[in-house]
């Protein structure tokens, strides 16, 4: 049943925006007894967050070739900024109901600065790691960079998803994310992986 909640908020984030959608909406789209919806959520704010978390988390699984260092830092780069433009995609309802909702609600704004850290977080790390990297950031604050580029891809991807162009072409939007990371982190461009 809490499944079936999970699910029918999904489907109607594909075609509403968060703020118009009720609780009684989500449990006529369910079929459940308003009583089965309070069991397993305190609020449509609570659906919503849940929704967030496995996003959040098949994106963290989507930078973590990059964010382990373990391959070559551009084609690991190119392939989590298109893992995340396909998570994005995927689940547009829910992302963009989150970005949209975030600065009005406490509750959703916490998880969301919280979940946007951990991303930032994993750039700190990786960054630091790489020797060569910190050489090139010499005197910046590696935080701040970090959350820089995280927070821009927040942006574009959100552009994206919420069907703004340029950001709806797939290659205009994972070259230019490309191209401010690669730049940023490695003073190269998009096309080389010589990192």
């Amino acid at each position: 049943m809490r499944e079936r909640l999970l699910d029918a908020t999904r489907d109607l984030l594909a075609h509403r925006r968060f703020d118009s959608i009720s609780v009684a909406d989500i449990i006529a789209a369910a079929g459940v007894s308003r009583a089965s919806f309070y069991f397993y959520f305190p609020g449509k704010q609570a659906v919503l967050a849940e929704l967030v978390r496995r996003a959040v988390d098949q994106g963290q699984q989507a930078a973590e070739p990059w964010t382990s260092g373990q391959q070559d830092p551009s084609r690991a780069l190119r392939s989590g900024i298109e893992a995340g433009a396909t998570l994005w995609k995927d689940n547009a309802g829910v992302l963009t109901a989150i970005v949209e909702s975030w600065g009005s609600d406490e509750q959703l704004r916490e998880l969301w600065l919280r979940q946007m850290e951990t991303f930032t977080d994993a750039t700190v790390a990786r960054i630091q790691a790489d020797p060569e990297v910190m050489r090139r950031l010499d005197g910046l604050d590696v935080r701040a960079v970090a959350a820089s580029l995280t927070w821009l891809g927040e942006r574009l991807y959100y552009l994206a998803a919420a069907n703004v162009p340029p950001f709806t072409d797939r290659d205009i939007l994972v070259d230019t994310l490309m191209h401010a990371w690669t730049h940023t982190l490695y003073g190269e461009s998009p096309g080389s992986t010589t990192a």
